[in-house]
């Protein structure tokens, strides 16, 4: 059987909690371990507004996050939110808590007004695609997405 957990927004506080999970989703995605970096970045989208996160912990054990980025949609005239980063820990798999950080994130930018939440994830990460489909998001097929690469 397994022990609840929860799930809240994080604050400054969490900052520790937190860098090591976003340094781990980033060696996910082959970025090598950069702990310093990592809490410096958060730091700076926390002291600058730039983010919303929120957390889930079984007690003291950090189980996984998410952030997403306020934006705006021109065309709606509506508050949108990139959901850009989604990460569960080993322990909190297959628990729900992937489920329980995506309805905690759609509630908050519900509340706030929000028309969508917008994300892109990996073509090869089937499990994240799947845990998508299965909270209710669609996969876009109206628009091609581009990127300008500006610097490294």
């Amino acid at each position: 059987m397994t022990t609840p957990f929860t799930v809240r927004q994080a604050v400054l506080a969490d900052l520790d909690l937190l860098a090591p999970m976003l340094d781990q989703y980033r060696q996910f995605y082959g970025r090598p371990s950069d702990l310093t970096a990592v809490r410096a970045f958060l730091l700076e989208r926390f002291n600058h507004g730039e983010s919303v996160l929120f957390i889930a912990q079984d007690g003291e054990s950090v189980l996984g996050f998410t952030q997403m980025y306020p934006s705006f949609s021109s065309v709606s005239l509506k508050r949108a939110f990139v959901f850009n980063d989604l990460f569960v820990a080993e322990a909190g798999r297959r628990r729900g808590v992937g489920k329980a950080l995506i309805a905690a994130s759609a509630s908050y930018a519900k509340a706030c007004g929000a028309k969508l939440l917008s994300l892109s994830t990996a073509k090869t990460n089937e499990s994240a695609q799947a845990l998508y489909r299965s909270t209710g998001w669609e996969r876009e097929d109206t628009y091609v997405e581009y990127n300008l690469m500006l610097n490294g």
